[in-house]
């Protein structure tokens, strides 16, 4: 595209035909970046757009993360789908085990059937759920106390979250609970870390 053109006023007219010699000049053009051609409509070259790893704005101060916060309602959502299957599918088993002792068939079996799942997935939904939002709000409490989301906070949160499930049903299961919380979540940070270890992205804190 030559000067004479930008200064030439605006028509309605054909443009002029492109000699066959000019527009061998544009040929696709092979680098380090990538293998697309270079266009010849552009004023830059298009290879530079090409990233290997995608890049994102953060607005100033922000984290890179979500925070627990943010990620609670997830967890809570995800806890109690979760519970609702894995109980509906336990219920679908002792329906049909206890149908099958009592004889039962036609429409007292499916009705038995149907109390068994909703009684039992409606159980295991609220426990996984009641789970999941204590060790959301002590997450919450800590990071907002502590300033700093790690693993500290991922350790004490779940050891809490054992000792308040099970802390009305007496000193002893109080603490069983919360060896339980602890060991579970001591688990999971050393499988966080060796992630870390392995790779070098930054593995979000539950």
């Amino acid at each position: 595209m030559s000067d004479d053109y930008l200064r030439k006023p605006f028509s309605l007219a054909p443009a002029p035909a492109v000699d066959d010699a000019t527009t061998k000049t544009y040929t696709p053009a092979t680098s380090t970046f990538s293998s697309a051609p270079v266009s010849p409509y552009l004023n830059y070259d298009s290879r530079f757009l090409q990233q290997s790893q995608p890049e994102f704005i953060f607005p100033e101060g922000a984290n890179k993360q979500r925070g627990r916060f943010e990620l609670a309602f997830s967890q809570i959502g995800t806890s109690v789908m979760i519970g609702g299957g894995v109980g509906g599918l336990a219920g679908v088993y002792n329906g049909f085990k206890v149908t099958n002792a009592l004889n039962q068939t036609g429409k007292l079996r499916r009705t038995q059937l149907i109390n068994h799942i909703m009684k039992q997935g409606s159980g295991t939904a609220n426990t996984l759920g009641t789970l999941a939002v204590l060790y959301s709000a002590c997450g919450v409490l800590l990071q907002y106390v502590r300033g700093e989301d790690d693993h500290v906070n991922t350790v004490i949160a779940g050891s809490a979250t054992g000792l308040l499930y099970k802390s009305t049903a007496g000193l002893r299961r109080c603490a069983l609970g919360g060896a339980i919380g602890l060991g579970i979540s001591s688990l999971y940070c050393l499988y966080l870390l060796a992630q870390e270890n392995s790779t070098d992205s930054r593995p979000k804190f539950l």
